[in-house]
């Protein structure tokens, strides 16, 4: 049939397998061309004007430029391998080879939509209010895998006339080699699986891992590594199956609560803790730190404690449905810790480290008002005036 094509249209036949090449190879480029033009100049602006005209994001993601170009690219492939057959022998070497070609090009541009695919799934539960909190990126990552190793067998086995299920069989065969090569993508699969089915990660979070030096927010999970930026703003990266078979600090419940713990001692030197008389209890009294119709005898720690504590429930920094405590632990060499326990109402580092020093600093210029001093080392210059 095609000699008789050449003859009408005025060529020799004597060159007819050359022809032929010559004949496919510039009808393949032209389906090709034709295909990538109007897949520009028709399908996609159509296809953008729809999802344009709606008002869900979906639809604008999944149908993005990759995946249209995708499509449109199946087409010459599809089309090549059903002109093929008629228009060449059937028995011939160049339609099967011609075959072959088609075939492993649909392939490829399969897993290569497929894959786009993945990526807009990955951005559109990236973007969801109701799972941009879980760690998918992971999962997504291991299916493009999956889908490029079957495209790989797939790819060989139309080259080599071989049925894919055997080839599978066959790597079934060296599977523990397989997971040997693939072991961290394993282990990170399965991770990710757990640290999102169990909603132990998601990025944003602050963690810290000293044994990985890790202490900063979680900027990317992936399928192999999880990436944390530090406060100096260095980058830690973590195998994912470290997160679950070691421990580390999530301070996500912190935020969430929308309270920052502090939990800080001063030491009180015992030898200035006394009764609440005289002198000092009319100037505690003048200023209005206790009340004069109090009678009973009380000590000035005991007097300073109900104060402070009573201090820190109205202080307006001061989370008012979280724990607020002051109590005494156990003595030391270094005096009676008087610990404060309360919760600062912002979570930030920069405001919560500021009230901590703002509530210490007042805490010590206020101790000589109740007879009160806070315990210190004996420094050079102290030894000094005692030898004086």
């Amino acid at each position: 049939m095609e000699e008789q094509l050449l003859k009408d249209l005025g060529i020799d036949t004597g060159h007819n397998e050359l022809l032929q090449w010559a004949v496919i190879i510039i009808g393949a480029f032209l389906l090709f061309y034709i295909c990538e033009f109007f897949s520009k100049k028709v399908v996609i602006p159509i296809v953008r004007r729809f999802t344009n005209s709606t008002t869900s994001k979906w639809d604008d993601i999944l149908l993005n430029n990759d995946t249209l170009k995708n499509l449109c690219r199946l087409v010459p492939g599809i089309i090549a391998s059903f002109i093929l057959p008629f228009i060449l022998e059937a028995d011939s070497t160049i339609l099967v080879f011609c075959m072959k070609l088609c075939k492993a090009y649909i392939a490829i541009i399969g897993v290569g939509l497929l894959c786009t695919i993945f990526t807009s799934l990955y951005q559109i539960t990236h973007e969801s209010e109701k799972t941009k909190d879980h760690t998918l990126q992971g999962v997504f990552q291991m299916l493009k895998i999956v889908v490029i190793s079957i495209g790989a067998i797939v790819v060989v086995s139309i080259f080599f006339d071989k049925d894919p299920s055997n080839l599978l069989a066959g790597l079934g065969a060296s599977a523990a080699i397989l997971m040997l090569v693939f072991k961290d993508s394993i282990l990170g699969l399965v991770a990710g699986i757990q640290l999102s089915a169990n909603d132990m990660l998601r990025p944003g979070d602050w963690i810290a891992m000293p044994k990985y030096g890790a202490d900063g927010f979680v900027i990317d999970v992936t399928l192999t590594t999880v990436k944390v930026q530090n406060w100096d703003k260095t980058i830690t990266t973590i195998p994912p199956y470290a997160l679950v078979s070691d421990s580390f600090q999530n301070w996500r419940g912190m935020f969430s609560s929308g309270g920052r713990r502090v939990k800080r001692s001063i030491n009180i030197d015992t030898n200035s803790i006394t009764f609440c008389e005289g002198e000092l209890r009319k100037n505690l009294i003048k200023k209005g730190l206790i009340k004069a119709d109090e009678e009973q005898k009380q000590v000035n720690l005991t007097l300073f404690r109900e104060w402070l504590e009573e201090w820190l429930r109205n202080h307006p920094a001061i989370h008012k449905e979280m724990i607020v405590m002051v109590r005494q632990l156990q003595p030391t060499a270094h005096g009676l810790p008087l610990e404060l326990y309360f919760f600062s109402s912002n979570t930030a580092w920069v405001a919560y480290e500021h009230l901590q020093a703002e509530i210490f600093e007042y805490i010590y210029a206020i101790l000589p008002e109740y007879g009160l001093k806070a315990f210190q080392s004996p420094a050079g210059t102290d030894l000094h005036k005692v030898e004086q």
